[in-house]
């Protein structure tokens, strides 16, 4: 039995809905139930709420073997370590009382860095309490989202243009969504690794945002051109869209620590993972044109 948590997410959704192909035993915990494909409904076990409730992990993790954790986001949290730690405190407990074996977490890239670095600072504290569970334990360390450009789409078709706090000329690690689902179904899928280890999750090459640009004119055949954000504007947009004070200082800082090379360089090998220019080919242009489903 392999428990799914956030299986109407994103990534959670394609976690579930890969090992569902592969005829896996499933367990989803769902705040809404009704939110989840029929399919899904039909063929897995549902746990509805939440998976900081120990009450739910209770239920979920019964006879559980591997279990995927992703923490929700919530851009309200007056505290971004603690909203993380809600979450780890209650798993690690409950995998530590049902025996669940093994454990994959959707972290960040970058651990080990030494200053602060905002919502990455409080994945690896959830890392640190999910590793007490002594599960074997799989730390996914994805780097920026490539599906954030999406929240610019109207900026992108109306105006060219795409707006991140970085600079132009500095190299970007990046991944593709898709990619941290195929790792994570893959490993939960595998009955056979133990100990705990980091697995990042990334495109094989780092671009800077003026590449990324070019990239896109390419694909999407107009003029699209990086326009660089202030830190301080940074912090106002996410201010009036509703964010936190914690939330908005906790996205500069990740900025911050994404400028003093929080990431490491990427390897530039094939080692699968989606590139820029394919992901653009198969998510962006088709959102762009409205055609994406």
């Amino acid at each position: 039995m392999i428990a799914i948590t956030t299986p109407t997410g994103t990534v959670g959704a394609a976690v579930a809905e890969s090992l569902h192909a592969a005829n896996a035993k499933l367990r989803l915990i769902a705040r809404d139930p009704s939110r989840l494909p029929a399919t899904l409904r039909e063929h897995a076990e549902v746990v509805a709420g939440s998976h900081a409730d120990p009450v739910v992990l209770e239920a979920a993790l019964a006879g559980a073997d591997a279990l995927f954790v992703l923490v929700p986001p919530n851009f309200t949290a007056p505290d971004v370590t603690e909203h993380y730690l809600a979450f780890a405190r209650p798993i690690a407990d409950a995998v530590r009382a049902h025996g669940v074996s093994r454990l994959v977490a959707v972290s960040s890239l970058g651990r080990g860095f030494a200053g602060p670095a905002g919502l990455l600072s409080a994945a690896w504290a959830m890392d640190e309490v999910l590793e007490s569970s002594g599960a074997a334990y799989r730390s996914l360390q994805p780097p920026f989202f490539m599906e954030n450009l999406l929240r610019q789409l109207p900026m992108i078709r109306e105006r060219g243009m795409f707006v991140l706090a970085a600079e132009p000329d500095a190299p970007l690690a990046a991944v593709a969504t898709a990619d941290i689902a195929r790792t994570a179904a893959g490993l939960l899928a595998d009955p056979t690794w133990t100990s705990q280890a980091d697995v990042p999750v990334r495109a094989p090459v780092d671009h800077t945002p003026r590449e990324m640009a070019r990239i896109m004119s390419e694909v999407l055949g107009k003029p699209i051109a990086f326009q660089p954000a202030t830190l301080a504007d940074y912090r106002a947009q996410y201010l009036s869209l509703g964010a936190s004070p914690a939330i908005a200082d906790a996205m500069v800082e990740m900025a911050e620590a994404q400028a003093a090379g929080v990431y490491p360089p990427a390897s530039g090998g094939d080692d699968g993972g989606t590139t820029f220019e394919e992901w653009c080919r198969s998510v962006l242009a088709p959102a762009a044109a409205g055609t994406s489903g």
